[in-house]
């Protein structure tokens, strides 16, 4: 293993605390250098505290024609409570789309969901909870468009597992490290985060890519740099021809 790898490896390790092995060695392959994932482990930095544990069904199950949608709520620096929704297409983990309201009202929803899918983009199956913000002008309105509700069991969120796991992510990786001060300012950073998350973040159930495929950068174009994202919590690395 050459230094200038090892020294990589402990440099991305330290600049990216939230990340892991499989991570780091996603971000190696695409910048064509051939390594092993325990490799990467081996040269990491220790951290104390145990890893993020993994979640096998995630990488493994892929469904097209499926879309799920669910809502969460954040405090801002005033303690008022936004309320974000989310739309997630189960073909590649995409986010259609995101949004942010004081009053999460059935009419809203609505709306929403013909801002994220036209009609000729809809798909077939739309998964639920039971929230009672899902009043009777949305059901009408996914019935007009020809989409499929599936609601899940009482109080079973790994029923709506997928974007459950997005809206994890979107904590764990960004929320959870800035303070909100407004609705405006949630939607910036939710706007960042959903591009950092379809083109630079690596999906460990898309083979280590992202939902729109970064292209593979080989050593012979020039050195790696570091190009910070999301407010310098993540990084990308390209390679940059001297």
């Amino acid at each position: 293993m050459d230094r200038e790898i090892r020294d990589l490896i402990r440099q991305m390790s330290s600049a990216n605390p939230l990340w892991g092995a499989p991570r780091i060695h996603g971000e190696l392959l695409k910048l064509g250098i051939e390594v092993s994932q325990a490799t990467v482990a081996k040269y990491m930095v220790r951290r104390l505290g145990a890893p993020s544990p993994t979640w096998r069904s995630f990488l493994r199950n892929r469904s097209e024609g499926i879309a799920a949608i669910d809502m969460f709520v954040v405090a801002s620096a005033s303690f008022r409570l936004l309320y974000v929704m989310i739309f997630l297409a189960h073909d590649h983990w995409k986010i259609m789309r995101t949004a942010v309201t004081e009053h999460p009202t059935a009419g809203w929803l609505s709306r929403q969901i013909t801002e994220a899918f036209p009609w000729e983009t809809a798909p077939r199956y739309l998964l639920r909870d039971r929230d009672a913000s899902f009043g009777s002008d949305f059901r009408s309105r996914v019935e007009a468009m020809g989409i499929t509700e599936v609601i899940t069991a009482p109080r079973s969120p790994w029923q709506n597992a997928y974007v459950e796991r997005v809206i994890g992510s979107i904590r764990r990786e960004y929320l959870d490290h800035v303070l909100i001060f407004n609705e405006r300012h949630l939607r910036r950073v939710l706007s960042s985060y959903v591009d950092y998350y379809h083109r630079i973040r690596m999906h460990l159930s898309l083979d280590k890519d992202c939902p729109d495929p970064r292209p593979i950068m080989p050593p012979r174009i020039g050195k790696v740099i570091a190009i910070p994202q999301v407010g310098g919590l993540h990084h990308r690395y390209e390679r940059l021809a001297a």
